[in-house]
């Protein structure tokens, strides 16, 4: 009985990269981690970035310079697929605010637009019961 021999190291298949101008960057700001991830206009999403990713552990990731980093490792990604404008939403109130803005003007990207989503409460949480001292 003789087995068929497959070959596993096949040369890798070239896949067609999609093209897209335009898109939206989400960048999440906790007190301590950034999450930045680049959408296209339908909401796929096409690459991602956190400051855990970039090599950043611990209290770290907790600063604007690893922001920094994490922002441009996504917009370096998202050049591959051609983008050059980009609406940006920011989420939270962590280093990675500030940064955006920065990292987009040294990037040579065209901002569509600026939204805060942070969520504010409406009538925030119950109060307490009122103490009993006599």
């Amino acid at each position: 009985m003789v087995k068929s021999q497959t070959n596993t190291s096949q040369a890798p298949v070239n896949k067609k990269r999609r093209m897209v101008q335009r898109g939206s960057l989400y960048i999440t700001a906790t007190l301590n981690n950034t999450l930045a991830s680049i959408t296209d206009e339908t909401g796929a999403v096409l690459c991602w970035s956190s400051t855990g990713e970039a090599g950043f552990t611990g209290s770290r990731k907790a600063t604007p310079y690893a922001a920094t980093v994490t922002i441009e490792n996504v917009i370096n990604k998202a050049k591959l697929f051609g983008l050059s404008e980009l609406s940006v939403f920011i989420k939270g109130p962590g280093p990675g605010r500030d940064v955006v803005l920065r990292v987009l003007r040294a990037q040579h990207i065209r901002l569509l637009a600026l939204v805060d989503t942070t969520p504010d409460p409406h009538n925030g949480t119950r109060p307490r019961k009122a103490k009993h001292n006599k």
